[in-house]
Order: structure tokens, then C-alpha cells, then sequence
């Protein structure tokens, strides 16, 4: 979609960027990067504000965790699966089934771990710790379409320059 400006001045500065971002599969992957590289020239202007960043779906959801070793990626997939097991869409547990075994337990991992993230703006940068970087995590192994599952994301900044 690309930058929107919605007001600018002598008061705070509002800029507005979607992406959409291809999980590759099921799990946990970090897309720091990627968000970067959408809101790095707005990005710049904002000396203290803050960052909100949104994922549109039901069944994805965002977190902020360790960015080096991809082991703790794996971890977060394998602890979600045994919080919330799709064994649960088989056993009577969950009523809404129709859509897959993933699906449901889906709904309940995105909605433990939460579709939005406020990360703090200092000089330009965003204000991630040395070993934190953003996860998109996908909960559906179904769905989707081609290569994996596109999911649109909506970043919002906010600050004064």
C-alpha cells in the first residue's frame, strides 16, 4: 500500500505504511527487517514517539523475542503447539472445526500472544533491545495461498521530530 502521511507540523507527526509479508510456513519468523526497510524514510524524522505495529488476520500474531539464535523460534512453535494442542479440535473441546485442525487453535495462539506491538521511537531508530527483533508468527499450516501466507500488517509512527 505504501506511506500515508495523515498530519504533519510544528505538533506531533503521524505516518502510516501497510506491508504485506509472506510467512513462509507455520512458525515463528522475524520480519525486523522487513518493517524497517517499509518505514525507514518516515522513520527517520521522529526524534521520541512511539510505533505501533498491527497484523490484520485471526490467526497470525506478532511478539517481540530474541532476533540471533533461530532455535528460540522453533522453541516459541513448539511451546504454543503444547499450550494449545489442534488434538483440541478433534476432542470435542473446540466447536468451530469446520475451517481445519489448525484453524481454532489458531484463533486461541494469536489471541494469547496478540496482534499488536508498540515499540518506542529514540533518534530515528526503533528502540529494540541488541538481541530483540519482531516476530510475525503464523498459527496455520491450511489457508493461505501460493507459497505461504500473505499477511498484511499496518504500521502506524507517531512523534515529535
Amino acid at each position: 500500500m505504501g506511506p500515508t502521511k495523515a498530519a504533519t507540523g510544528a505538533g506531533p507527526q503521524w505516518f502510516q505504511h501497510e506491508v504485506t509479508i509472506t510467512a513462509p510456513s507455520r512458525g515463528c519468523h522475524l520480519i525486523t527487517g522487513d518493517i524497517q526497510k517499509e518505514i525507514s524514510s518516515d522513520l527517520s524524522k521522529i526524534k521520541v514517539g512511539m510505533c505501533n505495529v498491527f497484523v490484520k488476520h485471526t490467526s497470525a500474531s506478532l511478539t517481540i523475542n530474541e532476533n540471533a539464535d533461530p532455535d528460540v523460534r522453533r522453541d516459541m512453535e513448539v511451546a504454543m503447539n503444547k499450550i494449545v494442542p489442534a488434538s483440541w479440535n478433534r476432542d470435542g473441546t473446540f466447536r468451530h472445526t469446520a475451517e481445519g485442525d489448525d484453524d481454532m487453535p489458531g484463533h486461541v495462539k494469536s489471541s494469547m500472544m496478540g496482534v499488536s506491538l508498540n515499540i518506542p521511537i529514540t533518534n530515528g531508530r526503533l528502540a529494540l533491545g541488541t538481541w530483540q527483533g519482531i516476530y510475525l508468527n503464523e498459527h496455520r499450516d491450511q489457508g493461505g495461498w501460493g507459497g505461504g501466507h500473505a499477511r498484511n500488517i499496518v504500521i502506524t509512527l507517531q512523534g515529535m521530530a
